[in-house]
């Protein structure tokens, strides 16, 4: 494609050298750069794309876009305002405009986007649609699964992707929009048809420093929504957020348990295998099960059954796409361990996601809940402390330990949470090491506790300050039951 194409709809401040050479390809990243590549100049937080022009020249960049006063002898330099505003558009240009291809379906919330995204995968399979899925865990093109780097993948990265699943004739793509990722233009040029908002709480301050703009941040989504927006008024945030986007053209459906809402779920009834509701909706109510315990499973389901009743799919269809869905990795995941205790591993890593998770586990929990948790580190730091305090009142004995601590000594991570737990009286012990943390957990664990590992979920890794480690809690539990015998 030749770069005059490329830079359609770009505020360009200046531009040297040929417009009409070919492109064959884009890269944000110098490393990756092959001849005839267009080098996108990035500034970052920790890295200046600018920095790298002379290794892209070397590896044979044919083209710039670049937002510094910068002249490079025989080479065309584009110059805009913004290299990371520029990106998610020459990307969309560059790979044909994909998503317009695609229905794209985009979850926002703090907690619940990853298995929302599931459970509307799920019932879009049973309606027989070819899915895409985007997130945390991992990215999906039919039978094709990549492991995810992050929540919502850098523009380029993602229009690369979109045009994979047109070229793959894909119907649906359900994906997670992050907050970093609409606050940073990476969605821009995204044809959403549909956007969800699941909850707010507090997470990412560290980028974002308040909740305002934190939500504002998540409330861009549903104003680049063509389709429908759905809403949960059960949070503070989304009431806020639904009172603002009713005025716009765009459809809303607000969902919810305790509030008035224009689809809701009565009748709950919450085990230890799942959960029973009766799905509300304007034109009909049917009964839906779910197979992850927990009020916060309610919600979610709602969620995807919410999104499934706008695209107008029929409720025998979402009643069987739930109660296939199996159980999403990392999220309320019962680990088989042939033991007289359960051991429970989830992704919790805020406040209402620890939160919610023991709320769920206390409701069935014939014995004591033993809850091992940790705080990342180079992230929230205000949040350590709440962490601790909900953990030491919804639990009956706590092991504080290192969750990934990044460049942060992870000593001064756990004094920081154990500053919440304190004032709980809750029992508790400060292990560092997360290995030993879960051996220690295990052994203190009687017939018919409950032991809870929080904070990892999914992930198969450590991030340490000077490397990442292999770090797969089931095997490591697999390993120490082992030992024991």
């Amino acid at each position: 494609m030749k770069l005059r194409e490329i830079l359609k709809g770009i505020d360009i401040v200046s531009a040297k050298g040929n417009l009409d050479i070919e492109i064959s390809g884009m890269v944000y990243d110098s490393r990756k750069i092959m001849k005839g590549n267009l080098f996108i100049c990035v500034v970052g937080y920790a890295y200046d794309g600018h920095s790298y022009i002379n290794d892209a020249l070397q590896k044979g960049a044919a083209a710039f876009v670049v937002e510094k006063d910068i002249h490079i002898e025989g080479r065309a330099v584009v110059r805009v305002n913004s290299s990371r505003s520029a990106m998610p558009i020459l990307a969309s240009n560059f790979y044909g405009n994909p998503s317009q291809k695609l229905k794209l379906i985009g979850i926002t919330g703090t907690n619940g986007k990853t298995t929302t995204t599931y459970l509307i995968k799920s019932i879009m399979e049973v309606n027989n649609q070819k899915i895409g899925l985007l997130g945390t865990i991992s990215t999906q093109i039919g039978d094709k699964v990549y492991v995810s780097s992050r929540t919502t993948p850098e523009s380029l990265d993602l229009q690369s992707l979109f045009r994979e699943m047109a070229d793959r004739s894909i119907d649906y793509v359900v994906m997670e929009v992050s907050s970093h990722s609409l606050e940073l233009g990476r969605v821009e040029g995204c044809n959403f048809r549909t956007g969800v908002f699941t909850n707010l709480t507090q997470d990412h301050l560290d980028f974002h420093k308040t909740i305002l703009n934190y939500m504002n941040a998540k409330k861009k989504l549903f104003y680049m929504t063509k389709g429908t927006n759905i809403v949960n008024i059960d949070d503070e945030h989304g009431r806020m957020i639904a009172e603002e986007i009713k005025k716009l053209e765009t459809p809303l459906i607000t969902y919810g348990i305790d509030n008035k809402a224009d689809i809701m779920a009565k009748n709950i009834d919450i085990t230890s295998k799942g959960v029973k509701f009766t799905f509300v909706t304007p034109e009909y109510e049917t009964e839906l099960y779910i197979r992850i315990p927990g009020k916060f499973s309610v919600y979610n389901a709602l969620a995807a059954a919410s999104a499934a009743y706008a695209e107008g799919i029929r409720k025998e269809v979402i009643k069987e796409g739930l109660s296939k869905a199996g159980v999403v990795p990392g999220r309320s995941e019962i680990v088989k361990t042939d033991t007289p205790y359960t051991v429970i591993i989830d992704y919790a890593h805020t406040p209402d996601g620890l939160r919610n998770i023991l709320a769920s586990v206390k409701q069935y929990a014939k014995g004591r809940i033993i809850t091992l948790f940790g705080c990342g580190g180079d992230r929230d730091k205000e949040k350590r402390p709440i962490m601790g305090n909900v953990a030491g009142e919804m639990s009956d004995y706590c092991v504080i330990t290192s969750d990934n601590p990044r460049s942060e000594e992870p000593i001064d991570i756990i004094r920081q949470a154990e500053v919440g737990i304190k004032s709980t009286g809750c029992d508790y012990i400060c292990i560092e090491n997360r290995r030993d943390a879960i051996k220690f957990a295990l052994s203190m664990a009687k017939p018919d506790d409950i032991v809870l590992l929080a904070g990892k979920g999914h992930e198969t890794y450590q991030v340490l300050k000077d490397r990442t480690i292999p770090f797969d809690e089931r095997e490591i539990i697999e390993e120490l039951l082992r030992e024991e015998v």
